[in-house]
């Protein structure tokens, strides 16, 4: 069975722009469905004039995107995969996984808050410099059956449809989820005291919109 590795993925990943918007919103609609642990966050200014996407399963997976003048740098970590760096020792990436990286962007994989003990713990990574028109990865190659996780850790985010969003989160948090509300988030409206109620019944409005107003996004009134 042939599975999504990173080269399927980067045709399916939208512009920079766009996919910033869909991370911010993506942690908006988390944050109203869970304050207290969001899956995934949007740190505006993370660094000077640089903004981090970041989401964490809790279970040793995560991903990370980070939006930077030169372009954007993303990448992420299936501990379970083929790929994973685990699967000797000493850890090593898989072969070409940072091969071809820009200049201006390598230096985020040496960044501390990417580290686990010393190394760089990412099976999937891929770029995009500011001027180019497509996404890039490295040279790596997988046999039909092998995977580097970009499947599942980015399925959702390619996607970025207010359907696929409502079932992960159906799914997640066990629960409905209104998906007009959703369809309302991100498509960039600002947050509600009706939206808010319609995600979740039990939510603090002015807790969450302080959260919310965080993330750089919107908060009405």
């Amino acid at each position: 069975m042939t599975v999504m590795t990173v080269h399927d993925l980067l045709p399916l990943l939208p512009d920079p722009a766009v996919l910033a918007a869909r991370c911010r919103a993506f942690a908006v609609l988390d944050t109203v469905l869970d304050p207290a642990a969001p899956l995934h966050t949007y740190q505006s200014g993370w660094r000077d004039g640089v903004d981090l996407a970041w989401m964490e399963n809790g279970s040793g997976d995560h991903w990370g995107i980070v939006f930077e003048p030169a372009g954007v740098f993303l990448h992420g970590f299936d501990h379970e995969c083929d790929a994973t760096p685990w699967r000797e020792e000493p850890r090593a990436h898989w072969p070409g996984l940072l091969d071809g990286l820009p200049a201006r962007l390598a230096p985020y994989a040496t960044t501390p808050e990417f580290q686990f003990e010393g190394f760089f713990d990412a099976t999937v990574c891929a770029w995009r410099e500011t001027k180019a028109d497509a996404w890039q990865c490295g040279p790596v190659r997988f046999a039909p059956d092998e995977s580097d996780g970009a499947d599942w850790l980015f399925g959702l985010l390619a996607d970025g449809s207010a359907e696929a969003y409502a079932e992960f989160a159906r799914d997640y948090w066990e629960r409905p989820v209104d998906i007009e509300a959703v369809r309302a988030v991100l498509a960039g409206a600002a947050l509600t005291p009706g939206i808010t109620t319609a995600l979740s019944p039990t939510a603090d409005f002015a807790t969450v919109a302080k959260a919310v107003r965080a993330l750089g996004h919107p908060v009405h009134p």
